[in-house]
């Protein structure tokens, strides 16, 4: 079997929304509720190997799955992102998009947002100030 045949997610999730070059579903495991993975149709590793307009189609669908988890769920905020390489966490080798909805109160201290992929280096001080503000 190819690489291609052992995609878990080439295999037939569940699709909340497609458009010709790409599809979103809600991921598996998620970190919140709403969690989705945007993937485009084709078999392609990480983002940089992508065409431009694999990537055009994927970030449209990251438009139409905000208004959907917007109704649905009503975060308060996103954290959007995208694993591109073993040393960046990236997992399973078909190029996929992290959408995260984001809720009040889902953690103490939020600031950093996804700088938190290095925790020690998620918070950090203001010029000219000791220590973050609120």
């Amino acid at each position: 079997m190819s690489e291609h045949q052992n995609c878990i997610l080439c295999g037939e999730p569940e699709i909340v929304i497609q458009n010709e070059l790409a599809f979103a579903h809600y991921d598996s495991y998620p970190v919140n509720t709403g969690h989705c993975l945007i993937i485009p149709h084709r078999h392609v590793a990480e983002y940089f190997q992508a065409t431009a307009e694999e990537k055009a189609a994927i970030w449209a669908l990251v438009d139409e799955m905000k208004t959907i988890i917007d109704q649905e769920h009503r975060p308060d905020g996103y954290n959007i992102g995208v694993n591109i390489g073993k040393t960046a966490g990236q997992s399973v080798p078909h190029l996929h998009v992290h959408m995260i909805p984001r809720y009040k109160g889902d953690m103490e201290d939020p600031r950093g947002g996804v700088r938190g992929v290095i925790p020690h280096k998620q918070k950090y001080p203001r010029r000219g100030q000791s220590q973050v503000p609120e």
